[in-house]
């Protein structure tokens, strides 16, 4: 057990869930400034300096990067690669600024290593975000999850991301779709066939009048295998660069908690999670045929999690849940146990390793 388990997760277990990341956030700010970050920043998976990787035309340092929800506001972007993650995705942005759902709205589950949140989308908004980034001399790749205002209708959504990916676009190396949190009334919604058409075309075509930057979309693991064929057609049919697969779950199904029900609504992550999100990241993989490049997240906690996400067809990784019960070290621990199984299975790097298991 590490000094975090023993001392200092124990304190931060001990307060609400959504004022103990506060104080994480306001930790990592101070601790790290931004210049103490640079410095700091890892730069290497598992030790070995040629093992950055190219995804959809950017590099990355490492193949793990921090999910949307982490750090919503884009504060403490550079601290996080100093901590060891490769890429930090920030959000979920919305265009106009948004308080979300009533308190409380997040939750642990630690005898499921889990989460349950409904946060609703809580952020500062795309230009006060965007302005932000602009500024921040970056030591890592930066994603930008952008989502729907809670109260703008389905009809309007296209309208209201077209909105955010105008401010967020100069700000971002890749722009991330969020068309699955279970925490937007209806915006699962857009996950149909005639509704995804629409949003993602007229995303991609905006995109390319601002100068092609890689566009993902995000996806809940609540969908059937057919659905999920679908979204993989339009994503190949609209070039979409990528899938993150997956979002959290609605599912409340094995787990060891018992008044998990007293919780209520809203997504579940972490370990219960991460059986059905590698199903997903296999089903997208065999039917792209290994064409579209997927970064898989839900339920990482170990080298060996991150393995079998890779080999189900992920050629990125991304983790929330695994940080909050794993503390700073996570990242590099991730990356070091990842790139230990690679080389005991005998290929020659994390490409060879993509869809092993598929």
């Amino acid at each position: 057990m590490s000094f975090y388990h023993w001392t200092i997760r124990p304190l931060l277990f001990g307060l609400e869930a959504e004022r103990a990341h506060e104080y994480g956030i306001d930790a990592l700010r101070i601790a790290l400034s931004s210049a103490q970050a640079q410095k700091l920043a890892v730069k290497r998976f598992g030790g070995e300096s040629s093992a950055a990787l190219f995804r959809f035309g950017l590099k990355f340092d490492n193949p793990l990067g921090i999910a949307a929800g982490f750090d919503k506001n884009g504060v403490v972007v550079n601290q996080l690669a100093a901590l060891g993650f490769g890429h930090v995705e920030v959000g979920t942005v919305t265009y106009e600024p948004q308080r979300g759902n009533e308190k409380p709205r997040l939750f642990r589950l630690p005898e499921d290593q889990a989460l349950i949140n409904r946060l609703g989308f809580n952020n500062q908004g795309a230009v006060r975000i965007a302005e932000r980034l602009k500024k921040l001399e970056r030591e890592c790749v930066v994603g930008v999850n952008i989502g729907k205002n809670k109260d703008v209708p389905i009809e309007e959504a296209t309208e209201n991301y077209l909105r955010s990916l105008d401010l967020v676009h100069n700000a971002a190396d890749y722009i991330t779709v969020n068309v699955s949190s279970p925490n937007t009334p209806n915006l699962r919604e857009l996950q149909r066939t005639e509704n995804l058409e629409e949003l993602l075309g007229t995303l991609q075509g905006r995109n390319r009048e601002l100068g092609q930057k890689p566009l993902l979309v995000k996806i809940s693991p609540d969908l059937t295998e057919a659905e999920i064929d679908m979204i993989v057609d339009t994503c190949l049919r609209l070039e979409v660069s990528g899938i993150i697969a997956t979002n959290t779950t609605t599912s409340r199904e094995g787990l060891k908690t018992p008044n998990a029900a007293e919780f209520g609504a809203g997504g579940l992550s972490g370990r219960p999670l991460a059986e059905r999100s590698n199903e997903v990241i296999r089903t997208i993989y065999r039917h792209s045929k290994g064409t579209l490049p997927i970064i898989g997240v839900g339920g990482i906690f170990s080298g060996q999690d991150a393995f079998e996400k890779i080999a189900a067809g992920a050629c990125l990784l991304q983790a929330y849940t695994g940080f909050i019960y794993h503390g700073p070290s996570f990242a590099s621990d991730i990356n070091a146990g990842l790139a230990a199984i690679i080389k005991e299975r005998g290929f020659a790097n994390i490409d060879e390793a993509i869809g092993s298991e598929a």
